[in-house]
């Protein structure tokens, strides 16, 4: 494309929708008519510029334009509380559902690398040496030692929103670190994999396995659901920069980013969930069996969440991205 020929064609229509946008007295109904025309065309030119022939200083200009425009011509908007249970009932829930062939497997394959780590660990005496000590082994393994007194060894609030905090920046690294391929979401999930590995080795080699299992799987159930959740989103979004389907890589990757940002946000809920769960139920006097079925109940809801309002809004449409009057404008792309 002929970019000076291009803006000479229509440099005069742009002058035109900026004139509009700068009227301090109210447009009558033609001018209205006229304006939303412009909006669209230019909308539309931003688009063509931005695929074929990029300039920074006309795309700045265009794409403050057409913000300009689609300000006067939607009108200011408010998020309220019905945006706020739209989000909780519609777009977080699809947008899990639609990740589920990610997050799936990479919850499967997750927990088997863990298990197979424990049993590694847990009968070799040698990699166990490697870790530690024997004293400090015992000393972590023994009744009222490390791995039991760690769940109660800071008051109950504090102790729970701590415990979110580190899991939220988990989940969030996750999801933002997915556009490099990938790659680092692999990391982080090993090295959380391997912090597990090494508790169920430890324990199940002292033959407290039963006791670890109880500490952890009361709260560990929906905490590592949510992290196995930002893995999968992040490994999807990695694969998006090598395979964008029909879509531009812009495009996609926009799309991509914009429900990551919003699963961010229901993983965080999540998760406070689950560090309330933490903070409160796993340290209590509670017995094992009604610590665990707290576990299993909060699991079993987030999933039936999940899979019947997530599945029911993804089939209605639900994307779990922004509505499409708050996207940038785009052009349609062939197949």
């Amino acid at each position: 494309m002929d970019l000076d020929v291009f803006v000479s064609a229509h440099r005069a229509e742009w002058d035109r929708l900026d004139a509009l946008l700068r009227r301090q007295r109210r447009l009558n109904g033609a001018e209205v008519d006229e304006l939303v025309a412009l909006y669209q065309r230019t909308a539309t030119h931003l688009s063509l510029i931005q695929s074929s022939a990029p300039d920074p200083q006309l795309t700045g200009r265009l794409s403050q334009l057409v913000a300009r425009a689609r300000s006067a011509v939607t009108g200011g908007r408010r998020s309220s509380w019905r945006d706020v249970v739209r989000f909780l009932t519609h777009g977080f829930p699809a947008a899990v559902y639609r990740a589920r062939h990610w997050w799936v497997p990479t919850a499967l394959l997750s927990t088997l690398v863990a298990a197979l780590l424990g049993w590694w660990i847990g009968t070799h005496p040698d990699v166990q040496a490697s870790i530690a000590a024997p004293d400090a082994l015992r000393e972590m393994t023994r009744p009222g030692g490390q791995y039991e007194t760690y769940y109660s060894s800071h008051p109950a609030a504090s102790f729970a929103a701590q415990v979110w905090t580190n899991n939220a920046q988990a989940a969030a690294m996750c999801l933002v670190l997915g556009i490099f391929l990938g790659l680092p979401v692999l990391w982080i999930l090993l090295l959380n994999m391997l912090n597990l590995g090494v508790g169920i080795g430890l324990m199940s080699s002292a033959g407290r396995l039963d006791v670890f299992l109880g500490l952890v799987l009361p709260h560990g159930l929906l905490e590592l659901t949510a992290v196995f959740v930002a893995a999968g989103t992040g490994l999807r979004l990695g694969w998006t920069v090598i395979d964008p389907g029909p879509r531009t890589r812009r495009s996609a990757l926009a799309e991509g980013g914009r429900a990551a940002v919003g699963m961010a946000i229901g993983l965080a809920l999540v998760l406070f969930v689950s560090g309330a769960i933490e903070g409160f139920v796993t340290p209590s006097g509670l017995p094992t069996w009604a610590r665990i079925s707290i576990g299993v109940l909060a699991e079993l809801a987030f999933l039936a969440y999940v899979y019947v309002l997530g599945g029911r809004a993804a089939r209605a449409g639900e994307t779990g991205d922004v509505e499409e009057h708050e996207r940038s404008a785009t052009v349609p792309t062939a197949a």
